[in-house]
């Protein structure tokens, strides 16, 4: 298998490609009447987000800015010179106007994968069609996980990429949270759950583990998948691109929970159901983000499951992280 790695930037001109699945956050912004609009203003929130959380030496609010890449990871198996969008994610750039530095961020941030599409909206379905209950096939992500280590593991992203990726997303609405005492600068305060989640599970063979963090003046934890040592591996500056920009995104998609008008409390249960919140003026159709969802995962399944299905099976039993 080899992996290509393609970047584009976010910005306000930001048009998806053909292989972008259109559900993706960004994507999903760049869309309709008022895409330069929508993109302006969360890039804005972005950056007066970053200011909020990096406040030394930043008497103004002004001094830093975030750059985005997409950056697209293609995937070619065999010599058949066909590639399919594997992967897709956030490269984060900090723009320091002080200085005139430009300081990488993290890479990660936001994860968009057409296989796993695939599981939770055309494999998981047809697994509990018919059955009393909800169950989960025993390989259930195995496949997709082994996709993604192969490719944070080879040559490719080490070509590319300083540090390991982390992942941020917005905490499960089904499960409790519970506030600790630990604090750190940038992250925020930690929440843990005794609860394990589908996706702490599907998020777990692909080798991440999971941290939850409300930061500051934030109103509700994010929750991290990461490599490592979260707390150790990455510095103040790396983690506030990455919370300014995915805290941004959640504030959007789920405004019940990342915009709601008053913060988590030490015993906390997130809500899509919350009225108690305000909206931003970015323009967001999260039933259609849904519906789009079954569509890219029924072309992942007729364009790269059946027509590789004997390889990928051969190639999972052999495969060794």
């Amino acid at each position: 298998m080899t992996f290509t790695i393609k970047s584009i930037r976010f910005g306000e001109d930001y048009k998806p490609s053909e292989s972008t699945r259109i559900t993706t956050n960004f994507a999903n912004l760049a869309r309709g009447d008022r895409r330069q609009q929508n993109l302006r203003n969360a890039l804005q929130m972005i950056d007066n987000r970053c200011n909020s959380l990096a406040q030394w030496d930043n008497p103004d609010g002004n001094r830093y800015g975030i750059e985005l890449d997409i950056i697209s990871v293609e995937l070619e198996i065999g010599q058949d010179g066909n590639a399919f969008p594997a992967i897709e994610v956030l490269g984060t750039t900090i723009l320091d106007r002080k200085t005139g530095a430009r300081i990488d961020g993290i890479v990660g941030n936001n994860f968009s994968s057409y296989v796993r599409d695939y599981d939770f909206s055309v494999r998981l379905p047809e697994h509990n069609k018919g059955r009393a209950g909800i169950s989960i096939p025993d390989d259930f992500g195995d496949l997709h996980g082994k996709l993604f280590k192969s490719f944070v593991y080879s040559d490719t992203y080490k070509e590319h990429f300083r540090k390991m990726p982390v992942i941020c997303l917005s905490v499960s609405h089904n499960k409790t949270y519970r506030r600790t005492t630990n604090q750190h600068p940038a992250l925020g305060t930690e929440y843990q759950t005794d609860e394990t989640s589908l996706t702490d599970l599907y998020f777990g063979k692909m080798g991440l583990q999971v941290r939850y963090f409300m930061p500051p003046n934030g109103v509700a934890p994010l929750a991290f998948y990461f490599f490592g040592d979260l707390l150790d591996d990455y510095t103040n500056l790396e983690l506030i691109g990455t919370i300014s920009t995915m805290e941004t995104f959640q504030k959007i998609y789920r405004p019940e929970i990342y915009n709601a008008n008053s913060a988590a409390g030490a015993c906390y249960r997130p809500s899509l159901q919350h009225q108690d919140h305000s909206l931003t003026r970015i323009v967001y159709d999260r039933d259609e983000r849904s519906q789009l969802a079954v569509e890219q995962g029924k072309f992942t399944e007729d364009h790269f499951i059946k027509p590789y299905r004997a390889v990928l099976d051969e190639w999972s039993a052999r495969y060794a992280a």
